[in-house]
């Protein structure tokens, strides 16, 4: 037996005690760090999204107001002088995109256009006012194009003459006629004739003459025949042509240039050429 178990001078060796055994490293990233991690994680997205919703909400504003601005507008309509066609309450859907290139409003088109001065007067009341606060918030709406406008000086009729066109009423028929060539009217409203009121006018260059579809409760060209162009209004204060109404949905539908349109020929004028009398008929009612 070697030497390993008992020393020298004769005593009894003990063994020397096993090492005890080095514990084995704590691993960081178990689970308790991987929650820890995940929780710090959805933390900055939600200061993320936090910061980015005031930018999503200004560039959702801006593009609303370009489209406004540049493309479709809400109107709403406080009268009854487009009956049947367009009734009190409705609301239309603008184009003003067209005109910027070069488009021109043709006959038979419903324009929406700027008071040219004192026509409004003949339409009916605006809408009763809302509260104070609720005014604000309204207007601020309508502004950027998300709700309709409701007191903008604004009127809405139908294209019946542009510049170089004679429009007359009536013929031996009681119809209006654009260069001589008579209008078949479906849209006119139920029981009005096309007009009470006797004219012939000839439409100046860039001037368009214009006709409510109520024509015994339209305050329209033939309204202002006494003053300045005869009724007719300048193309420039056309803000678009309406082209659908959008609400009530029971009520949408398209608004489409009439065929009877169609069939009137050009007439063009020269310049300078004299305008021919007209005679007032019975007034509005």
């Amino acid at each position: 037996m070697g030497s390993r178990g008992r020393p020298r001078g004769g005593r009894e060796w003990e063994p020397e005690p096993e090492p005890e055994p080095t514990p084995a490293p704590v691993v960081e990233g178990g689970r308790a760090e991987r929650r820890r991690t995940a929780r710090k994680v959805r933390r900055r997205r939600r200061t993320r999204r936090a910061g980015e919703l005031p930018l999503l909400v200004v560039v959702a504003l801006c593009i609303a107001l370009l489209l406004k601005t540049f493309l479709v507008q809400a109107f709403f309509i406080p009268s009854g002088s487009m009956e049947q066609t367009i009734r009190i309450g409705d609301r239309v859907l603008v184009d003003k995109l067209t005109p910027w290139f070069g488009s021109k409003v043709e006959r038979g088109d419903v324009v929406v256009f700027k008071d040219p001065g004192g026509w409004l007067r003949g339409e009916a009341a605006r809408p009763a006012q809302d509260p104070v606060g609720v005014k604000q918030i309204k207007q601020g709406l309508t502004f950027i194009g998300l709700l309709p406008s409701a007191d903008e000086q604004d009127l809405i009729k139908r294209v019946i003459g542009v510049g170089g066109d004679t429009v007359k009423c009536c013929d031996s028929r009681g119809r209006v006629t654009v260069n001589g060539s008579p209008l078949d009217e479906p849209y006119v409203n139920p029981g009005n004739a096309p007009s009470d009121i006797t004219f012939e006018v000839d439409v100046p260059a860039g001037r368009l003459f214009v006709m409510g579809d109520h024509r015994a409760n339209s305050s329209d060209s033939r309204f202002h025949l006494d003053e300045a162009f005869e009724g007719t209004i300048d193309e420039n204060g056309v803000v678009g042509e309406a082209v659908v109404i959008a609400w009530p949905f029971g009520h949408w539908k398209r608004l489409e240039q009439p065929a009877t349109f169609r069939m009137v020929p050009d007439q063009a004028r020269s310049e300078g050429r004299g305008r021919r009398r007209r005679r007032r008929g019975v007034p509005f009612a």
